[in-house]
């Protein structure tokens, strides 16, 4: 299958070289996704040979988790640009002004809003209010040093000369974006998640068309070009740039796209796509190769470029972002859903110490991480307060998650947003291991009582319904440890397991 997809992806190339006069491929090969699980609308920036990237964070926090890259297929955590829920944080963009980083980003139904630090390791800044609604904001700073927001809708807006607030009555249309062809079957949106970029002679305006999720062929990459920041749009030939075209396809909703270059002068989009099959594993990060041709437009290489493997900057040695999961980094690999009291958690030598809260796994803010594989399981041994209801879960929100906990009056079947039905064998036990397995989409628990002896409990259900389409929210079936009720709860001897 592997060198049959090789042939695949060779073939492309050569239609597109004999179509277009595309340059020589990159070398190296590599897989998509290069991020797998729920890392939606990236955006990324190079400074010198290293690349970061960052994501919608939505209701998970700490937020805006900041990556590093020198091969931009091996990705690792290094800061979180967000400490406080502010609300569902939406499409941010990473950027280099000056000797400054900058993150801006959309609460969704309040405003747009900026930090920044002198390097993406952080510390970054206190969250600023901008003062402007529309979503997915992206600076850029015009040939006559002016700085601009611009915004959903093709509306741009005056920063001040810090770009830390907005110039009011400033707020302008430059562009209406590309006109989808009828027909085309789409969630019927409009243009979002710009990205402007100037490379040579031209500024080029990259929008999101076609909506985010909805059906497969739903989402696009679009792409307009000027002379300057000032004078008008005019749209590529070839859009749309990055797109899905049968539902059959590996990748559904394909866009919100991000231009990146090397240092030896390769180029790449890097943007967002649900996996055929797997759309509760939420949008995954990707990586394709574009090219420059000869009148200035950005080219793709053919649509069946994104399947494995891919031409591609040579990777360096692959980082594993899961082997550091039982260190319980917070902020890096785990994340809260909404609340996140930095006091609640302590970290001592491999065992976390999580203060208990709310009263199910509904309120009780579990601490989560992103696994990203089709099938896999994870385990810890739990020693809990008698007052605590501890557990596993795959949650989606505080609706809809399935998994199993440990009470004083037994085992736990968690499912929705139900309290639990209750199993009265292990009765008063405060010392257990659980474990959650999820099967591709086929979810059941197991329990012991040594950390020896499994026992498979006596349920199980299948989850993959359990999606944006169906519960909106842009969320997706996340692995995490619940602290329920009253007094602490110890999580030790955490493993994780990707599965066949």
């Amino acid at each position: 299958m592997r060198h049959h997809l090789t042939l695949l992806a060779a073939a492309a190339l050569l239609l597109a070289a004999c179509a277009g006069s595309a340059p020589e491929a990159p070398y190296g090969t590599y897989t998509n996704p290069i991020l797998g699980g729920d890392y939606p609308d990236p955006s990324i920036v190079r400074d010198g040979d290293d690349y970061y990237m960052t994501h919608s964070s939505f209701d998970y926090n700490p937020g805006l988790v900041v990556w590093h890259s020198k091969d931009l297929v091996n990705w690792e955590p290094i800061s979180y640009a967000l400490k406080t829920y502010l609300g569902s944080v939406w499409a941010p963009d990473i950027s280099k002004i000056g000797d400054k980083f900058y993150i801006y980003f959309t609460v969704h139904n309040r405003s747009n809003w900026v930090v920044t630090a002198d390097t993406p390791y952080g510390p970054w800044s206190d969250p600023v209010d901008l003062h402007v609604g529309q979503i997915d904001p992206c600076p850029a700073v015009g040939d006559d040093g002016q700085k601009w927001l611009f915004l959903s809708g093709g509306q741009r807006i005056k920063l001040t000369d810090d770009g830390l607030d907005t110039v009011p009555g400033t707020l302008e249309k430059v562009w209406d974006g590309w006109e989808i062809p009828e027909g085309w079957l789409t969630e019927g949106l409009a243009m979002e998640g710009p990205k402007i970029r100037k490379v040579g002679d031209w500024w080029y305006f990259i929008a999101a068309e076609g909506g985010t999720a909805g059906p497969p062929t739903s989402h696009l990459v679009a792409i307009a070009r000027s002379k300057s920041l000032d004078s008008p749009w005019e749209e590529s030939p070839y859009n749309p740039l990055v797109h899905t075209y049968h539902n059959t396809d590996r990748w559904w909703s394909r866009g919100h796209g991000s231009l990146i270059d090397t240092p030896d002068g390769r180029w790449y989009i890097v943007y967002h796509a649900y996996e055929n099959g797997y759309y509760n594993l939420g949008r995954q990060t990707l990586l394709e190769p574009v090219w420059l041709d000869e009148d200035g437009w950005w080219r793709s290489y053919g649509e069946n470029i994104v399947e494995d493997p891919i031409a591609a900057p040579l990777p360096l040695q692959p980082y594993d972002r899961k082997a550091r999961l039982g260190e319980f980094r917070i902020g890096l690999d785990w994340k809260y859903y909404k609340d996140f009291d930095p006091s609640r958690a302590k970290v001592e030598n491999g065992v976390l110490t999580l203060q208990a809260t709310g009263s199910s796994p509904a309120d009780a803010a579990p601490m989560m991480f992103v696994a990203g594989d089709h099938a896999y399981e994870f385990e810890v041994e739990i020693d809990r307060d008698p007052g605590a209801t501890a557990g596993l879960v795959i949650y989606y929100n505080s609706q809809y998650y399935i998994g199993e906990g440990i009470s004083n009056a037994g085992t736990l079947r968690w499912r929705r947003d139900r309290g639990g039905r209750r199993a009265m064998r292990t009765r008063d036990v405060t010392h257990i291991w659980l474990r959650l397995r999820n099967d591709h989409q086929i979810v059941s628990a197991y329990y012991s009582l040594d950390g020896k002896e499994w026992k498979l409990d006596d349920w199980g259900i299948e989850i993959s319904g359990y999606n944006h389409n169906v519960f909106h929210e842009f969320q997706s079936m996340l692995p995490g440890l619940v602290a329920a009720g009253e007094g602490e709860v110890r999580f030790s001897n955490f493993k994780y397991r990707k599965l066949d």
